[in-house]
């Protein structure tokens, strides 16, 4: 008896211990260095964007109110945000669709200043993905909540609902109330402000509805330390097709970790040399332009028609590649590229092609190579960081896109087309470019250029 009651005793002490640890876990949790991003009276360090709908300070609580007649709108901090712990509660009419904007950005030529990035939903409707995560004006769903019962019950409506978002290198993660809601693992941006959404409405929807936000406070220190960890499975978008990319009939061209798929464009197998798969990127390697080192343009296997295509690619100093379509490997079976049409891939601050093609600028990035000029305007990102190519071709109407903006447009097999071939170095090849079908290939010019995330629709 007098053994147990020792025991018991112990047991009480190492409880107690553990209460008193958790107790200051929490404390230090509480202390974490958290600073406001809204003084409670005033809008000082925020700006609006987009739209025209309304913002006011009502009880200690920013108000945002609905406006016919105008676009999205957004009320955005003036300082720009990289990795970061936010909190904050909001108060949404039932009638609403909002947003929180993390690491977004309004750019002049994107869109005209579009307001675009991530947006954690709010979203009080039946379908309830509220903290899920959306793209706002580029691409659509990343993160829904359609398995998610937990997160989604956990919506409160007509009363206030606590969101929790960590953005922390190429990962976010958000929590509804306390339940995990999404994870994501995506690089797209790395940094920009934070916005608070008021979402246009049709004619018949009322004018006025108002959401709510208040308590918004943010970390940026030591976030390793604060950060918590959440139980769901990443949702992971490199070499993976979103929700809404599946359902609207994408499929990878490229599975993200083999060769299956792709050949050598003058080989019966994928090169020996030259190509490397390193983290999910398909790179051709640097040779400085010499054939001997070179593993030369890789094609798909199959042939397309009338498609989009999509992929990423980064640029080294200096560098040269391109994306073709409609090739014909049959042609030009000795030195060079194979012959297709090419979206541009060109460093063009450092490579001396930016200046040459038939017209000065026809052999910058985005353009079709040798034969029309890229939009001037076009919206660059750094050496070192991604950029997007979407090509669209249907019924002979071509579209180059660039970082999601279009750059050019024409008409294959047009008098207007054929006589901008005439003038090029193209004229050689007759009916150039006007095949039916044809491969997709991806060019080794002697540079080094990572490409991921390469996607094919067929229209």
């Amino acid at each position: 008896m007098k053994k147990r009651e020792r025991y018991t005793a112990r047991t009480v002490l190492t409880l107690l211990a553990l209460v008193i640890l958790a107790g200051c876990g929490q404390a230090s949790k509480d202390s974490a260095p958290w600073v406001s991003l809204f003084d409670g009276k005033t809008l000082n360090g925020w700006t609006t964007k987009g739209g025209e709908a309304k913002y006011a300070i009502t009880d200690g609580a920013i108000v945002g109110t609905t406006v016919h007649r105008t676009p999205n709108t957004f009320l955005t901090s003036n300082e720009l945000y990289g990795d970061f712990i936010l909190e904050l509660e909001y108060l949404v009419d039932s009638t609403m669709n909002s947003g929180i904007q993390v690491r977004s950005n309004s750019i002049p030529n994107y869109y005209d200043g579009r307001v675009h990035g991530y947006q954690i939903e709010i979203d009080p409707s039946q379908r309830a993905w509220s903290a899920g995560i959306y793209d706002e004006a580029r691409r659509g769903w990343l993160n829904p909540l359609t398995e998610n019962k937990a997160a989604q019950g956990a919506f409160k409506q007509n009363a206030w609902n606590h969101y929790r978002i960590e953005a922390i290198g190429d990962t976010l993660k958000t929590w509804i109330n306390g339940v995990p809601a999404a994870y994501l693992i995506d690089d797209a941006t790395a940094t920009g402000f934070i916005g608070l959404q008021v979402h246009s409405i049709s004619e018949d929807q009322k004018e006025g509805t108002e959401i709510k936000w208040r308590k918004l406070r943010i970390l940026t220190q030591d976030l390793e330390k604060y950060s918590t960890p959440s139980p769901l499975e990443p949702m992971v978008t490199k070499n993976r097709l979103t929700q809404h990319e599946a359902k609207d009939g994408w499929k990878l061209l490229w599975d993200g970790n083999t060769t299956h798929g792709w050949r050598g464009a003058k080989l019966e197998h994928f090169p020996e040399k030259g190509w490397v798969i390193e983290n999910g990127e398909l790179i051709v390697l640097s040779s400085g332009g010499g054939e001997a080192e070179a593993g030369g343009d890789i094609v798909t296997e199959k042939k397309y028609d009338n498609f989009e295509v999509k992929l990423e690619f980064k640029i080294t100093e200096g560098a040269n590649s391109g994306i073709k379509y409609y090739v014909n490997t049959d042609l030009n079976k000795g030195e060079g590229s194979s012959i297709g049409l090419e979206f541009q891939i060109l460093d063009d601050a450092r490579h001396p092609d930016a200046k040459k093609g038939n017209h000065e600028g026809s052999r910058t990035l985005g353009s079709l190579y040798d034969l029309i000029q890229a939009d001037t305007n076009k919206l660059v990102h750094p050496i070192g960081d991604w950029n997007t190519a979407h090509i669209i071709s249907k019924n002979n109407h071509v579209e180059h896109w660039l970082n999601g903006v279009k750059v050019l447009e024409y008409e294959r097999k047009s008098e207007a087309y054929r006589q901008l071939v005439s003038e090029s170095k193209y004229v050689k090849w007759p009916k150039f470019g006007e095949a039916d079908s044809g491969n997709i290939l991806l060019q080794d010019h002697g540079d080094r250029v990572a490409f991921r995330n390469i996607k094919i629709k067929q229209l």
